[in-house]
Order: C-alpha cells, then sequence, then structure tokens
C-alpha cells in the first residue's frame, strides 16, 4: 500500500517538451486543470500528496517518475537519459531526504529513467531502452541487491519506456501490450493484453486497490473492470502528446 506521492505541477514551457508522439502540442491550460484531477485522484486513494511547483528550466519536469525511484529500503535519483531532462535530479533530491533517510544514486556513464522500472514486490524489471542503458541497470541492480531487493532487465524493441507497455496490477496480474504479450521474462503471469490500438492504456496505474485509467479507452476499462478492479478514469490526453502516461505523472510510495 502507498501513503505518499509527490508530484510536479506542469509549466508552461512544456509545449515545447520531448515527443515522439504525432498528436500535435499540448494545451497548457488544459494539462493543468488535467494535472489537478489527477492529484484528486491520488489523493482519493488515500495518499498524502506534495505538489512541487513548475520548473520553467525543464519543459518535461512534470514527468518526476523518471527522476527518481522509491523503493521500500531506499530512494535512488537517476541519471536521465535525455540530456534536455538530466538537470532534474538536482531538484527531486532534497525533496526525497525528507522523506528518506537513506539515499543512492545513478551515475555516468551509466544512465537510467525510472519509467523503465516496474516493481513486483521485491523484484524490479528494468527495461534497457534508449533512456536507459546496461551500466545504469547495473548499477540499479547493485543498489537493490543491497536493500534485499533484486533486480531483472529486459531488452525493449519498441516501446520508449519498459512501463510504456506493461503495468502491474498487483494479484499476479500485468497490463501488457505490443512486444510484452509473449514476453518470456512475463510468463509467470496473468495478463490482460491491451488491444494494439489501446496500447497507450497499458500505462494504467495501481493504487491501493484502484487502477487509474486513462480516458477514452473503453476495452482496456472493460478488461479491467472484469478483472474485479475498482477504477477511476482520467483525462491525461495533453500528457499523451508529449509521451506521458498516469505512472509518469508522479512518485508513490
Amino acid at each position: 500500500m502507498f501513503k505518499n506521492a509527490i508530484v510536479r505541477i506542469p509549466c508552461p514551457e512544456m509545449i515545447e517538451g520531448l515527443s515522439s508522439a504525432s498528436l500535435g502540442k499540448p494545451d497548457y491550460k488544459k494539462a493543468l486543470d488535467q494535472h489537478a484531477s489527477y492529484v484528486d485522484a491520488l489523493q482519493s486513494c488515500g495518499l498524502e500528496v506534495k505538489v512541487l511547483k513548475a520548473d520553467s528550466r525543464f519543459p518535461d519536469s512534470t514527468f518526476v517518475e523518471d527522476v527518481a525511484l522509491c523503493t521500500p529500503g531506499c530512494a535512488i535519483v537517476t541519471n536521465p537519459g535525455a540530456p534536455s531532462r538530466n538537470g532534474e535530479k538536482q531538484e527531486m533530491e532534497p525533496v526525497l531526504q525528507a522523506f528518506y533517510e537513506r539515499m543512492e544514486s545513478i551515475t555516468a556513464p551509466g544512465t537510467l529513467d525510472a519509467g523503465d522500472v516496474m516493481m513486483v514486490g521485491k523484484l524490479f524489471y528494468i527495461g534497457l531502452s534508449k533512456r536507459t542503458n546496461r551500466e545504469g541497470a547495473d548499477q540499479l541492480i547493485r543498489i537493490l541487491e543491497r536493500y534485499g531487493m533484486s533486480g531483472s532487465t529486459v531488452p525493449l524493441n519498441d516501446m520508449l519506456h519498459l512501463k510504456s507497455g506493461i503495468s502491474y496490477l498487483e494479484q499476479n496480474k500485468l497490463l501488457v501490450t505490443g512486444e510484452f504479450n509473449d514476453h518470456p521474462a512475463f510468463a509467470g503471469f496473468q495478463k490482460i493484453e491491451v488491444d494494439p490500438d489501446e496500447a497507450y492504456a497499458a500505462n494504467s496505474l495501481w493504487i491501493n486497490s484502484a487502477v487509474l485509467v486513462p480516458a477514452g479507452f473503453p476495452r482496456t476499462l472493460k478488461k479491467i473492470k472484469q478483472a474485479g478492479y475498482q477504477t477511476i478514469v482520467l483525462d491525461v490526453s495533453e500528457f499523451r502528446k508529449l509521451d506521458g502516461g498516469l505512472s509518469c505523472l508522479s512518485l508513490r510510495f
């Protein structure tokens, strides 16, 4: 169960954020409204939410998940793989120090975006992507092992981040799409398969027995409900334009 979350308000410069999508530029006012609804949803799931001010130096800084990994034993400040985002880590470290006694970090030449990391109990799956390299993953595994946890790498072929195409919904259930449907690393899980034209919804977010689901993906929503989960539907269309999903917008611990 999670008790806390950290989020950062989008900055006006988000309209120039990194994107591989062809969905146009975000509407900043709409993004602010969507972000406020996201915070409300986290609070409705019982979380205390620390809301950080917008940081105009970093257009993508609302996607706080990538710059840190919060584990039961320690907080790990990552070394984001995109140069324009790398400076975000300095801003997150003092925030996490208020919650964690034990702090660790990923250092160059290792790179790691925590959007590439999925926690399943004490095991952390780590996607090897354009943003997370082998050295970054190896550093993370060594850190995890010092705290009684473990890590396993998953090379990516198509996805930007590991959690772009897979989400752990607890109860041994995975929401999966694309290259993860038949991936041997996840053979032991019960899978809820997301149709290719609803692939964005594979990044849904389990929080304290409820699942946050992006709006506009009715078949995926129906499957999650049929699996026995309570759901909260949220419009995150403006963050999708920057390749961001529901998990990207918060740190949960």
